[in-house]
């Protein structure tokens, strides 16, 4: 059987239970050709999906590690052949954020010099934060790694996340040229893409008569890629601002269109 992606990489999520590492997980699109698409076993939760950068597909195979101290002996296990790891925290519970210290020193013991990320989730629920953007980003400053801040609920920044961290990877490992588009032929693969998103939003990329693998592929795309910078920035905006300021920024004619509203619909 022809093999479907170019790259397979493995990937850890850790940090302390109900930070949503399962609702990351959740909200890809599954290729583990598992009977569930979560798979659980033993305090862990698997899940396959592949992701397109720059016209390449990278499967990622992702493991939950569950946040409960019983659990370190299943990071020990699970740590080994490991690539890359998200270490994730919940944006409206310092708790969380203070315990990645924690995960960190665990991670560097057990997988000493894999690239990690910082991940803080529910941005959704920024107006509630108790750890401060500017606090995250000097913190991953300080132990060189990319800081992501990411809504499951709104799909923001989830893709992107994991695109880093597959950049950071594959970069180490002397793949170069996937991850520099300078004097490199686009594919067909994504001059296609290309094409399609310059004509149909992101919202509308579901009604298209395509298999759900290539819906998920220009959906990636299209938010990794310039096309969609305002409706990002925008999103962005919104999730940071407190619901009565972010609902005036919404409901206000004057700044918005009847076709930049639309535009905002997230499906």
């Amino acid at each position: 059987m022809e093999k479907v992606y170019d790259y397979s990489l493995k990937f850890l999520l850790v940090g302390d239970s109900d930070v949503g590492k399962e609702e990351i997980l959740g909200g890809l699109v599954d290729c583990s050709h598992t009977p569930h698409s979560l798979y659980s076993s033993k305090g862990t939760d698997y899940k396959a999906t592949i992701i397109t950068i720059d016209g390449r597909r990278v499967k990622l195979h992702l493991w939950d590690t569950s946040g409960q101290g019983r659990f370190c002996t299943v990071l020990r296990s699970y740590s080994r052949g490991v690539q890359g790891i998200l270490l994730v925290y919940d944006i409206t519970n310092k708790w969380s954020f203070e315990g990645i210290e924690r995960w960190l020193n665990e991670v560097n013991e057990h997988a000493p010099g894999v690239p990690k990320i910082l991940v803080g989730n529910r941005l959704h629920l920024a107006y509630n934060r108790q750890v401060s953007e500017f606090t995250a980003e000097l913190y991953s400053q300080r132990h060189g790694m990319p800081f992501f801040e990411v809504s499951t609920l709104c799909d923001f920044n989830v893709i992107e996340s994991f695109a880093e961290l597959s950049r950071v990877v594959l970069k180490r490992n002397g793949m170069n040229r996937l991850c520099s588009t300078s004097g490199q032929v686009p594919s067909l693969y994504e001059l296609s893409m290309r094409a399609l998103v310059t004509r149909v939003p992101t919202y509308g990329i579901e009604r298209l008569s395509l298999p759900s693998s290539c819906k998920a592929d220009l959906k990636t795309y299209s938010l990794t890629h310039k096309t969609q910078t305002r409706m990002r920035n925008f999103l962005y905006a919104t999730l940071k601002a407190p619901p009565d300021k972010a609902r005036k920024q919404i409901l206000n004619p004057q700044e918005f269109s009847q076709s930049s509203k639309k535009s905002c619909i997230i499906s």
